[in-house]
């Protein structure tokens, strides 16, 4: 046997012997996580009403904390939670329906995996204020019935303001990609964006939330939160009386005096064409109304008729005069145009007035803007929405009450859209999200399985082995194939010359 028939099989035993070495040696288990679609539930038990939220996302984790992908919602039929408080055994009968409703959309085998959580904001706080037994008679109702449910249940929470706040500017950021952003390969990278400050506009009062300590004023500890690696500290600064029906109250309270003979007060920040007869003691209550001592106060059953002029030069004026009385808010007594560092945050407004405002007058100037939307008529109101009236005819004072904390040197963003980023709906609703996100450092990731695994240097190594044996294979069965057709042909040759 020749030792070009002899190569090849001696080739194929070594290359085969090194590759079963190498693979031996070289292996270490590499750990695999599941890419599972895990759930997380969170109630919001607001002022107005309840809203169930179903949440999505990976079963990995980017820096310890959860990538919320996806949202879904369900509106709980009836009153809001703290009304059930004389009667707190009805309570759990009224969320059954959106429980549910999220049996449904989540999957059976899930339903003991999936965490379930109730926060409990204005409403609820106040209860807890004023009837601390009637709210822990509530919470425990609450308890009982969440426990009875497929899911995992994780207790009930009285959100303090701050907190709610906070988890607001945690969903803003995150949904603006302020704490990440995926780069054109779909990876995760550190943003550019800068992270953005809050301004949300409630119904009594008006929140300015960010990563800024308050100038000159000793204020209560931040809230802190680990959040993608990095921690925050977020303080928000509260301002009483400034929220949308407190302005309306004060504006209307300050109007009524001004003219308390009258009959008819002109009202330059309402439409043209919209009216309301308005009593006294319906705007003039509370600690926010301040009566000014100058003029005589109206009787308090006295009923006026306020009609709406769409002034806007007329509005901003009376507006900067409200604004000019107000001692509760420290937004105008340290403003950053008073600091010697200029404040380089730029502020998202949660407001559905400049959600209006942008949609239906947009200028990059907003004085300009505010001026457009104030010179609208009921009519022209009417036109670009489906909001109630009485809600529409707000807008204008809630816009101008903005642009005057913008000549304060706040500097807001405008160009850019909560709700269009993610589809949460009510963004008054927006803490649930930020609550779930800041939780999802506890929730612990799934253990991963594991596959064997070698290192690159040792892989193209085997490569080239294998390469080698497969070529050493090819040239054996061609050679053994070209000695076997020689033969042949030999043979052949033979017999033609016997013959």
């Amino acid at each position: 046997m020749s030792w070009r028939e002899l190569l090849p099989p001696w080739l194929v035993i070594v290359a085969g012997l090194t590759g079963i070495v190498l693979l031996c040696v070289s292996t270490k288990d590499v750990p695999i996580v599941p890419l599972r679609t895990k759930y997380g539930l969170v109630l919001d038990a607001g002022p107005s009403r309840t809203i169930l939220f179903i949440y999505q996302w990976t079963t990995t984790k980017a820096n310890k904390t959860r990538v919320i992908k996806e949202c879904s919602s369900c509106t709980v039929q009836g009153p809001e939670i703290s009304n059930y408080s004389h009667s707190p055994q009805k309570v759990g009968k009224s969320l059954d329906a959106c429980l549910n409703w999220a049996q449904s959309k989540i999957p059976a085998e899930q339903h003991s995996q999936t965490p379930l959580y109730l926060g409990a904001t204005t409403s609820t706080r106040q209860l807890n204020l004023s009837h601390p037994t009637r709210s822990d008679d509530l919470l425990a109702a609450l308890t009982v019935a969440l426990k009875s449910s497929p899911f995992d249940f994780q207790g009930v929470q009285i959100l303090s303001s701050p907190d709610e706040e906070a988890f607001n500017w945690v969903a803003v950021n995150y949904v603006l990609e302020n704490f990440f952003k995926y780069d054109w390969r779909g990876q995760m990278v550190p943003s550019r964006n800068g992270i953005a400050g809050v301004l949300s506009i409630g119904g009594t009062s008006t929140q300015l939330t960010s990563t800024v300590e308050e100038r000159n004023q000793i204020t209560k500890e931040g809230v802190r939160l680990q959040l993608y690696g990095q921690t925050h500290t977020v303080y928000t600064h509260h301002c009483p009386c400034h929220g949308t029906e407190q302005l309306r109250s004060r504006l209307l309270s300050m109007l009524m005096q001004e003219q308390s003979s009258a009959k008819t007060v002109p009202n330059p920040c309402w439409p043209l064409s919209y009216s309301q007869e308005v009593q006294w003691n319906s705007v003039h209550t509370g600690p926010c109304t301040v009566s000014d001592d100058t003029v005589d106060i109206p009787n308090p059953d006295h009923v006026f008729n306020i009609t709406g002029t769409s002034n806007p030069t007329a509005c901003m004026r009376l507006v900067q005069s409200l604004l000019n009385s107000s001692s509760s808010c420290s937004f105008f007594n340290n403003s950053p145009k008073r600091a010697a560092k200029p404040l380089q945050t730029r502020f998202l407004v949660m407001s559905e007035a400049m959600d209006f405002l942008k949609k239906t007058a947009p200028s990059p100037d907003l004085g300009q803007a505010v001026n457009k939307l104030c010179e609208m008529s009921v009519k022209e109101l009417a036109k670009e929405s489906q909001t109630s009236l009485d809600a529409l005819a707000d807008y204008c004072i809630v816009s101008a009450f903005i642009f005057h904390l913008s000549t304060k040197g706040y500097v807001f963003d405008f160009n850019q859209s909560v709700q269009a980023a993610f589809q949460i709906g009510d963004t008054s609703s927006m803490w649930t999200l930020g609550y779930l996100l800041n939780l999802t450092n506890t929730i612990p990731q799934d253990s991963p399985t594991f596959l064997k695994g070698i290192d690159s240097g040792v892989w193209s190594l085997l490569l080239i082995l294998f390469v080698v044996l497969l070529t050493g294979s090819f040239m054996r069965i061609s050679y053994r194939v070209m000695v076997k057709e020689n033969s042949s042909s030999n043979r052949n040759s033979s017999v033609f010359d016997d013959n």
